[in-house]
């Protein structure tokens, strides 16, 4: 039998106008048509847990509740850079109430005794409530030699610069952003060159007839979860279960059995709702491990919640950064060389490079980027929303409209030349319309105190899937439909996509679909970041409900004289094809099924064609994903006020399964974007090395007064290369906003801000070097 087929799949921008050959697995299912031929998806079909949200029912990480459960708290380092001396647990582990202590330093211990940032985890206890836990933490004496520190990335670059980290104790490589390479050469706190290359520089450079060159800023931001990082750990004699908020169930128990010596079968990680993580909450943390320890220690259920400035402090954030670019062009427009050079930091952890952006976006034969970490004595960073990416659009979608203006050349016009990617074009096209790019005036043109401007900036990301993902559709002889993964929903609505394909496939309506996911005792699921959860987990769904069908028409179909291939499932029926008289219900046909329930598992098999690339279990399809954003702002030259009025998002994700839920994704990123352009930063005082806005009252995010007017276009991109040809859109949604409001700001004002956040006083002084504050100023 024959494992393969050859046949015809939809592909086409804006719709499927075309058709490709692919060789498909023969135990796959047939292509579907466009979304408008479909009933399921491509609909804004209501979330499934929505209800359960909205009442309150759905239960987070806080809302367990178990037998004996204890309460976790952790003593957290005041200082910013120390040595700890001594340290004392007696007394808190004689208060009354307190069940567990856990010392997490060793003083005299050479690896174990250095504190590298405020907020560093020094001890932990557990006790009957959060009250008696602090109280403890109270009682617990620590001698603390202070050393000095560096909190800025400037200044920690700096030869005398105090070192954090001895020779050799610096972490080696990890995946939380770009570069990780390992072996990379470390002089003081600089971390690298990670070198990328094509061509040669120099030659392109002198083939330039103009060379534009700039440095480029940002801060660090912090992710701001709605559901603060929680964990109910439960040890027992037969296993470990955790109960946390978290974005990658696999991982998380994958993680505590390597750190703990159990077995995969030993260790289970449920996660039911979830109220966020932007990349924070991608692995067991530190604060998931002290849970799991304590509960081992006392042998009962402990419950860790960090506190609102613990996540600012010690759960991660977006590294900050600085750049130089250096782009040439002929005078067409045409690059000849694009040079890099960045340094971020990530504090005491790596991962603070600006991603691909300015390699990847544009066609230019000559590339050179040296991109480094900076150690600083801050709190580690992690992968958020696009790591790296946001940082490099906000430099390098800059740089090409500079050199825009360099050539006498519309924005537009010059991406229209360099840009390769037919779908960013028809983005292009479709947005400018959008905005009104025609009336788009020159920079600073704009009469009156208040000067509105129009700026447009591009993304790019690869689509991201994980191989290691699977599914199960259970039908029962009732009728009753069950999906089940272990992929884990923080709030995107994965698993209301489920129900939508599997109910597509199946011919009945989402609501028919009970899910269930979240739980590693269910075929594993991918983790929920990188935009990789719907590429991953959807094409395994309707696979495990084309094959879940194929048995139910084999039950069917002696009923209904006629082969099993004749039947199809549409309206909550199995009809023979062409001749709808002949059919039976749904159910009808369930309650024929020789046992009591039929299942079907299907993992996620590789892209129809192949990968681009592949390594383990992850891999990146042929084509990437993008869009262009379009935002028109009002800048108030007396106070300095910038207001964005308007964004116009044109994304892609392959084929839309949930519109509705797709266009909250892309608003989410685009609210992230505005933050990341004119509020959100870490303030850090030089002095002690702490931050001064660790909470949401002084730590600044985008309120309802902020948010302007969000269009959002998702236009439809089949490639005809999985069962369902869907992708993500999280991330590609956040990469391009901040660039383009900075371009719009350019627009508006005539000067150019290269540092975010674009605060009031920054947009003043900028004006003041060009004499252009209003009289009286």
């Amino acid at each position: 039998m024959a494992t393969t087929r050859q046949e015809e799949r939809p592909t086409g921008i804006g719709g499927a106008t075309g058709t490709v050959t692919r060789e498909v697995p023969a135990d796959e299912p047939p292509p579907w048509p466009a979304n408008d031929r479909l009933r399921c998806v491509g609909q804004a079909v209501p979330r499934h847990d929505g209800r359960a949200k909205v009442t309150g029912q759905a239960r987070y990480t806080v809302d367990v509740r178990l037998p004996g459960l204890l309460h976790a708290r952790m003593l957290r380092s005041p200082h910013a850079h120390a040595r700890v001396r001594r340290l004392d647990l007696s007394r808190a582990a004689q208060h009354p109430g307190v069940r567990g202590v856990l010392a997490l330093v060793e003083p005299g211990n050479a690896a174990r005794d250095r504190l590298r940032y405020v907020g560093a985890p020094v001890a932990a206890v557990a006790a009957v409530d959060v009250a008696t836990a602090e109280q403890a933490l109270r009682l617990i004496a620590v001698d603390y030699e202070p050393l000095p520190h560096v909190v800025e990335l400037d200044a920690a670059r700096a030869a005398s610069a105090p070192r954090v980290y001895d020779e050799g104790a610096a972490p080696g490589a990890d995946g939380s952003g770009y570069p990780a390479r390992p072996a990379l050469p470390i002089m003081g706190n600089v971390r690298g060159p990670s070198m990328d290359r094509r061509g040669d520089v120099a030659a392109g450079f002198a083939q330039a007839d103009v060379v534009v060159e700039a440095e480029y800023r940002t801060q660090v931001q912090t992710h701001c979860c709605l559901e603060p990082h929680a964990v109910v750990a439960d040890w027992r004699d037969d296993g470990l279960t955790i109960h946390i908020s978290t974005q990658y169930t696999a991982g998380v128990r994958r993680e505590a059995a390597q750190a703990f010596g159990l077995p995969l079968a030993k260790v289970r990680v449920v996660v039911q709702a979830m109220g966020g993580g932007f990349g924070s909450k991608s692995s067991l943390g530190a604060y998931g491990r002290v849970a799991v320890q304590l509960s081992r220690q006392v042998g009962a259920p402990v419950r860790l919640v960090l506190s609102r400035e613990e996540e600012q402090l010690d759960t991660g954030n977006r590294p900050g950064t600085w750049q130089r670019l250096r782009l040439g062009a002929r005078r067409d427009g045409t690059l000849t060389a694009i040079a890099l050079t960045s340094y971020g930091t990530a504090g005491i952890g790596l991962g603070a490079g600006v991603g691909n952006v300015a390699e990847a976006l544009y066609s230019c034969p000559h590339f050179e980027g040296a991109q480094h970490d900076v150690f600083t004595h801050g709190g580690p960073g992690s992968p958020m929303r696009a790591p790296g990416n946001v940082q490099g659009a906000w430099a390098m979608e800059q740089a090409i409209d500079e050199l825009a203006d360099r050539l006498g050349l519309d924005p537009l016009a010059l991406r229209e030349r360099i840009d390769p990617s037919p779908v960013r074009r028809e983005e292009r096209r479709i947005g400018a319309e959008r905005i009104g790019w025609a009336r788009r005036h020159a920079p600073g043109a704009d009469p009156g105190p208040v000067k509105r401007g129009i700026g447009v900036a591009q993304s790019i990301w690869g689509a991201n899937i994980v191989l290691n993902a699977a599914c199960e559709v259970r039908i029962a002889r009732d009728g009753s439909v069950q999906v089940a993964s272990g992929v884990q929903d923080i709030g995107t609505g994965i698993g209301t996509v489920l129900a939508q394909v599997v109910a597509e496939e199946l011919g009945l309506a989402p609501q028919d679909i009970d899910v269930r996911i979240g739980d590693t005792d269910l075929p594993p699921g991918p983790p929920s970041y990188g935009s990789l959860t719907t590429a991953s987990i959807t094409p395994a769904a309707r696979t495990a409900a084309w094959r879940a069908l194929r048995t139910l028409a084999r039950t069917a179909a002696p009923v209904l004289q006629a082969a099993p291939d004749e039947l199809v499932a549409r309206d909550g029926r199995l009809a023979v094809r062409g001749d709808a008289a002949r059919s039976m219900s749904f159910a009808e046909a369930a309650a024929r099924l020789p046992v009591e329930r039929i299942s079907e598992v299907a993992s996620r098999s590789e892209d129809y064609g192949g990968f681009r690339q592949r390594f383990g279990d992850m891999a990146q399809a042929r084509q990437d994903l993008g869009g262009v954003q379009f935002a028109e702002v009002a800048v108030d030259t007396e106070t300095g006020l910038i207001r964005v009025e308007r964004v116009v998002a044109v994304q892609d994700c392959g084929r839309p399964i949930n519109a509705r839920q797709i266009e909250s994704q892309v608003q989410g990123g685009v609210l992230m974007g505005l933050g990341f352009a004119l509020l959100e930063e870490r303030v850090m005082d030089r002095a002690s090395g702490r931050m001064l806005n660790a909470d949401l009252a002084h730590y600044r995010c985008p309120g309802a007064a902020d948010v302007p007017r969000i269009d959002v276009v998702v236009l439809e991109n089949y490639q005809g290369r999985s069962a369902t040809d869907a992708y993500g859109i999280a991330e590609p949604a956040n990469i391009a906003t901040a660039a383009a409001i900075g371009n719009a700001v350019f627009n508006a004002i005539g000067v150019r801000l290269r540092e975010t956040p674009m605060r009031p006083a920054t947009v003043l002084a900028a004006l003041a070097t060009l004499g252009r504050l209003p009289a009286g100023r």
